[in-house]
């Protein structure tokens, strides 16, 4: 006898698959976040991680070590990995350019110059300052990229990345005069930012960037569809019930929420919002219903992980995290290259 399944039977089963393999990702990423609260400069047992949770104890300096900073480190790493990779997907979606990353539309040129400033003309030292700088900073070099690439004439993808590039050379340039007539403490503040850390970023750090990025995300999957439309190209879009002039306003808007408010929390960690994005495509195809949130949680799951590899490969101290993810992704994402493996945009 031969049974004939209904029609919406394999889009039903392929949406459980993604469902599942989406849960079993972001279960593993947890599970990588509690492993990395145990190591360190200072190793620290599961159960006394759990203890801290569970039984605080405020005279046990363990105790302090995993509430204060290793907790909130790991928190804000997910946080931060979920906003770079949201934002990359989007960007590549909408500049229909797969090497495009947050960073493309200033975000990273203005946050640093932004903190260089801050730094050096108003004596900024804490991560909180950096944080409002760079949000700042990130906000108006992207609102500059949008004016001078003529949005309002049109949304030109290329016109917008060329305009991007031109904004990010001269903002660098403008760093690099400021830290060259700053004094060296200046210049190591701002060189502590610009590698990329997690280092010190506590809860002050980790509320705000949450609920940045809470916002940014939930903006992001209200707009899948009509992203979707557009990442064909503007006609098609239009004639798909799409308005890409106001997607792209939109998009943009959440791209500088989410990169914004990661890059002046962690630094610029230029990897995972180029990487993640082409990883989960390999996964999930480009419907951005589910692109979107497994580029967030192929994202914090690098994350987190070059983080803990970091504090592992020279004890006591601690490779940043910025660089962590360039060594451990970039090879990786250079066989994927070399293989013609990456979903076409």
């Amino acid at each position: 006898m031969t049974i004939t399944l209904p029609a919406a039977a394999g889009p039903t089963r392929r949406r459980h698959r993604r469902l599942v393999g989406l849960v079993v990702l972001v279960l593993i990423t947890l599970c990588v976040a509690a492993l990395s609260i145990t190591v360190g400069s200072r190793d620290i047992p599961a159960g006394v991680v759990w203890d801290a949770l569970t039984a605080f104890d405020a005279t046990d300096s363990r105790h302090l070590l995993v509430r204060d900073l290793r907790v909130p480190r790991a928190l804000n790493a997910l946080v931060v990995g979920v906003a770079l990779g949201v934002a990359g997907a989007m960007m590549q979606s909408l500049t229909r350019n797969p090497l495009a990353e947050p960073g493309l539309l200033g975000i990273n040129a203005g946050a640093a110059a932004a903190i260089a400033v801050g730094i050096s003309f108003l004596g900024i030292t804490g991560v909180s300052g950096y944080l409002v700088l760079g949000l700042v900073g990130a906000a108006l070099a992207s609102v500059a990229v949008f004016l001078l690439g003529g949005v309002r004439n049109g949304t030109n993808p290329v016109r917008l990345v060329l305009s991007g590039a031109a904004l990010t050379a001269v903002l660098s340039a403008l760093t690099t005069v400021v830290l060259l007539n700053s004094n060296e403490e200046v210049f190591d503040r701002y060189r502590n930012w610009m590698v990329g850390s997690l280092a010190g970023r506590g809860t002050d750090v980790l509320v705000a960037v949450g609920l940045l990025a809470a916002v940014g995300v939930g903006l992001a999957l209200a707009q899948s569809r009509a992203l979707d439309a557009v990442a064909l190209g503007e006609d098609t879009g239009r004639a798909l019930g799409a308005d890409p002039g106001r997607t792209w306003a939109l998009a943009g808007v959440v791209v500088v929420i989410l990169a914004g408010a990661a890059t002046a929390a962690a630094g610029p960690i230029v990897f995972l919002g180029l990487a993640a994005p082409h990883l989960a495509r390999l996964l999930v195809g480009v419907d951005h219903r589910w692109l979107l949130p497994y580029s967030g949680a192929i994202a914090a799951a690098l994350i987190v992980l070059a983080d803990a590899l970091g504090r592992l490969v020279a004890p006591p101290g601690e490779v940043p995290v910025g660089i962590m993810v360039a060594i451990i992704g970039g090879p990786f994402f250079i066989i994927l290259v070399r293989r013609r493996k990456l979903v076409q945009l």
